[in-house]
């Protein structure tokens, strides 16, 4: 597992697991800035090296994502298909924010179901 800090805490956590699949989880409260979106594409792609894998991203306890880090959420990465797993009224608002002004380089659901997420991810 590989995490990147900024100060005292953890902001995310990543992970490339035994069935090939991401897995980025956010910090609690977290406040996603353009240059921590940076970080964790760049994370991402580090991870994979050139094989494209599907990615779960648990944003359920996200507090906010800049204008910044959507953009670079909108970037090609070596992520085949991204679900973006929430929990709450809140993460569906964002989720879907986020996917309705932006053309994305591959296919992203939200979900609030992990055993739904991972079973769309592994479609492809």
């Amino acid at each position: 597992m590989d995490s990147h800090s900024t100060g005292r805490h953890t902001l995310f956590d990543l992970e490339l697991d035994p069935e090939h699949l991401l897995r980025l989880t956010w910090a609690r409260d977290a406040s996603i800035t353009e240059a921590d979106a940076e970080a964790a594409m760049e994370k991402v792609n580090l991870l994979c090296g050139q094989n494209m894998h599907p990615m779960l991203v648990d944003m359920a306890t996200t507090a906010d994502v800049s204008r910044g880090a959507r953009a670079v959420f909108g970037r090609p990465c070596q992520a085949s298909r991204i679900a973006l797993l929430g929990s709450s009224p809140v993460d569906r608002v964002m989720a879907n924010f986020f996917l309705g002004i932006n053309r994305l380089p591959c296919p992203t659901r939200f979900f609030t179901s992990e055993v739904d997420a991972l079973a769309w991810l592994k479609l492809s």
